[in-house]
């Protein structure tokens, strides 16, 4: 079926919702010719996509599992196939794949068209959808300190820190002071209600869109945005994931730099 191409897929069993199975889409993509591998509890999905002889690297889970084989996909010319597997999927909604339908999206494997769609980047570091700091990043890292323990409390703590929380970043843009409590840096423009987020409508505008809820203006559109703060080391959430960054962080978009492979109905 596929006489030209090898393709290779991870599957991240902790990003699923329980149907189908991890076992059950790899066993999916399998009997279609896919070589699938599904992660086990301390490997690097990146690590093994650079050990694939895959010329198309797919990824199913969810949106923060999703850039370390982009990455791959990217430095190997390679085309890189979204299979949404995790909770909320907003790379696949924005793609316009449909989210609770993992099985249907293997298709791109098959007769997948492809789009070439922009990344971003926070010095070295790709991401998909945004980078938030501030508030909101604190949020997502206390959250994921909790989960093990009490979801719901988890939840109710992590927005008491956003309702409560008023020490200044000193944040910086372009070396401008900015009095925010938080700034997110997304991948082309969202409709955005923050600190909540909307659909993208393109992902191949070849812009940054950084947002300072408060600010004057709220909204700055570019290519390039460099972000200082007062600490050294900032909490982020990086397509949703805890991480820390060094200040002063270089925010930089790749325009059309990823190849992406989407089943034939979505390719508009």
């Amino acid at each position: 079926m596929w006489p030209s191409l090898s393709p290779f897929l991870l599957v991240n069993p902790r990003s699923g919702k329980g149907s189908p199975s991890a076992e059950e889409l790899a066993a999916e993509a399998r009997a279609v010719g896919v070589e699938t591998h599904v992660l086990q509890e301390g490997e690097d999905p990146a690590k093994l996509a650079r050990a694939s002889m895959g010329d198309v690297l797919g990824m199913a889970g969810g949106d923060g599992s999703l850039a370390p084989v982009a990455e791959v996909a990217l430095e190997r010319d390679a085309a890189f196939v979204c299979i949404p597997f995790g909770t909320r999927n907003h790379f696949a909604r924005d793609l316009g794949l449909d989210r609770d339908d993992p099985i249907d999206a293997l298709r791109a494997f098959a007769n997948g068209a492809e789009r070439r769609i922009d990344v971003g980047r926070a010095d070295e570091r790709l991401f998909l959808n945004n980078v938030s700091l501030g508030v909101y990043a604190r949020l997502v890292h206390r959250r994921e300190a909790h989960r093990r323990r009490r979801e719901a409390f988890a939840r109710i703590r992590a927005w008491a820190i956003v309702l409560t929380h008023r020490h200044p970043l000193g944040i910086t843009i372009d070396g401008e002071a900015v009095e925010s409590r938080l700034v997110l840096v997304a991948n082309n423009a969202y409709a955005v209600e923050l600190p909540s987020l909307g659909e993208r409508e393109r992902l191949d505008e070849g812009k940054l869109h950084l947002y300072t809820p408060g600010t004057d203006p709220p909204e700055r559109v570019g290519e390039s945005f460099v972000v200082g703060a007062e600490a050294r080391r900032l909490e982020a959430a990086i397509d949703g994931e805890p991480d820390v960054l060094e200040t002063p962080v270089e925010f930089r978009v790749e325009p059309g730099a990823l190849r992406v492979l989407v089943p034939p109905a979505e390719s508009g």
